[in-house]
């Protein structure tokens, strides 16, 4: 399991898909809970911002649930339960890739309860994202927002299906921008989202929105307390909507993605060398790596002067940096020299 340093405690950070079996709302040795669908209330006359104070909060978040619900499903698998957005008017459905990895068809059941059959597009496992199609079926596309725009305090809500409790809601804030953090299957996302709005497993691929009604990320990710166990209240993390619209565009454009927006250096890492580097078992031909005269057999011990001692830190470095930046790649050869070379980073490829 990944272990990330937030704010001096040490947290891993899980899946946030339910890896439960479809339909229960349970997981290995917890007691049942209920999951009987929750239909859309009826849209109200509460505008999106009320007159004053708490009445006028309150009015925005109902509103602003009212809104976004249409557009959130639940997707299920034989593997569990997992979230999705509605992208497009043709039907297409943005979640994450672990929600539907290694499943090619999907039932999806919208808000209100109508269940239909999901085929897959694509796929981008380096962001866990991925799109599934649904034909013929009148859903609501919901309206993404700027994430970038964001500020550390905004008031947001994560909409989705955790623990199979479908059209569930929470609400907190955003706590952190900017952070890098590694899923416990290797994945490494950048720039995401901090946020308290609580995330569960099922909350995976649903909607992180803002009060004007907009998408402004995907939950993805729980925390866990590595010293004390159990959950981290409070901590889990969303894929800004400004990654998930060019992902999820490319996707359902072409089928793949071409332009990642992902630093590449273009070697395989085998495993980590005594905890002092990260050993390259192959490199990639006509890759930056390989005309920066990197060879199968170095061991990666830093990165712009940052060590690496491990597989998942090397990841970690990359993905704190852009395609077209020049890194420092400190090495050490089979016959125990020392070199610095200059590479200057790909685009992660498809």
């Amino acid at each position: 399991m990944h272990v990330r340093a937030l704010g001096g405690a040490a947290v891993a950070v899980l899946l946030a898909a339910c890896g439960t079996a479809p339909g229960n709302g349970t997981s290995s040795g917890t007691p049942k809970i209920g999951t009987a669908a929750t239909a859309v209330p009826e849209p109200s006359s509460r505008p999106l911002a009320g007159t004053s104070g708490a009445a006028a909060l309150q009015d925005a978040y109902v509103a602003v649930v009212q809104h976004v619900l249409p557009s959130v499903v639940q997707i299920e698998t034989s593997q569990g339960l997992g979230s999705g957005i509605v992208y497009d008017g043709s039907g297409d459905i943005v979640t994450n890739n672990h929600v539907v990895e290694g499943a090619t068809t999907f039932k999806v059941t919208s808000s209100t309860g109508h269940q239909y059959t999901g085929s897959l597009v694509g796929t981008f496992p380096a962001d866990d994202l991925a799109v599934i199609r649904v034909s013929g079926a009148t859903l609501t596309p919901a309206s993404f927002g700027d994430s970038g725009k964001l500020l550390v305090g905004d008031i947001v809500m994560a909409i989705g299906n955790p623990l199979g409790l479908q059209s569930s809601v929470t609400a907190g804030i955003v706590s952190a921008t900017g952070r890098t953090v590694s899923e416990n299957n290797g994945v490494v996302l950048p720039d995401t989202i901090q946020t308290s709005a609580e995330i569960n497993p099922g909350n995976s691929g649903g909607a992180l929105v803002d009060l004007a009604g907009q998408v402004v990320g995907i939950p993805t990710l729980a925390a866990t307390d590595q010293q004390l166990g159990g959950a981290a209240p409070g901590i889990g993390f969303a894929i800004p909507s400004n990654i998930v619209t060019s992902i999820a565009g490319q996707l359902i454009k072409t089928g793949h993605v071409t332009h990642s927006g992902r630093a590449y250096l273009g070697v395989r890492i085998a495993l980590s060398f005594g905890g002092n580097g990260a050993l390259v078992s192959s490199v990639d031909a006509g890759s930056p790596a390989a005309r920066a005269g990197l060879q199968a057999g170095d061991t990666i011990t830093a990165i712009n002067g940052n060590a690496t001692p491990s597989p998942e830190a090397v990841t970690q470095a990359l993905a704190g940096l852009s395609p077209g930046n020049v890194a420092k790649v400190t090495v050490t050869s089979q016959d125990g020299s020392q070199r610095t070379v200059s590479v200057t980073l790909g685009e992660l490829p498809a």
